[in-house]
């Protein structure tokens, strides 16, 4: 494996609930666990890249952070998908961070410890920062999608995305993604 996919979760994979903390609150958004069995079957990672900044805001702790995605795994098996790596940022905005998204270091040690090339990996979230860590990292392309904030920034911030590809929702990025290798 030398390519992969990294993803956002809230908004992108599961749908968007201000500071989710609890596993039973867990919705996956339709057809992201076709959509992810599709990618994993073309031979990419898959990798999520989070910012959870309730836990660095003292709203909940990393150990909810990991229920609620323990009940995202095990929800998402059903289709025979697994994740490479789930990398945390659980600071709150302007505190240091190494990981924070925009940040690329997420991507960048994710291509150190599993050999990948960025310029074969996407990048796939419902926001800018998303699309922004993506680009710094050098990936092939940053996809935004509609579902979770995509749509708002589509239609308040159409300058800042240009450069990406916008999908009504992950599926509609897969096909893009899928077409882009084969």
């Amino acid at each position: 494996m030398n390519r992969a996919v990294f993803l956002d979760r809230d908004g992108t994979l599961i749908e968007e609930r201000d500071y989710l903390c609890r596993p039973e609150d867990v919705v996956l958004l339709p057809g992201v666990g076709k959509a992810l069995h599709r990618l994993r079957a073309a031979g990419f990672g898959l990798f999520i890249v989070s910012n959870q900044s309730g836990v660095g805001r003292g709203y909940f702790t990393m150990a909810d952070v990991e229920r609620v995605n323990a009940r995202m795994v095990a929800e998402l098996a059903a289709d025979d998908v697994r994740f490479e790596r789930i990398y945390i940022a659980p600071e709150a905005p302007g505190t240091p961070s190494a990981g924070r998204k925009p940040s690329p270091q997420f991507l960048f040690d994710a291509r150190r410890e599993f050999g990948l090339d960025l310029s074969r990996c996407f990048m796939v979230g419902d926001k800018l920062i998303d699309l922004e860590c993506g680009w710094n990292a050098g990936v092939q392309e940053s996809i935004l999608v509609r579902t979770g904030y995509g749509a708002e920034y589509e239609q308040n911030a159409p300058q800042a995305i240009a450069a990406a590809w916008v999908a009504d929702d992950l599926s509609a990025a897969v096909d893009r993604i899928v077409a882009k290798v084969e």
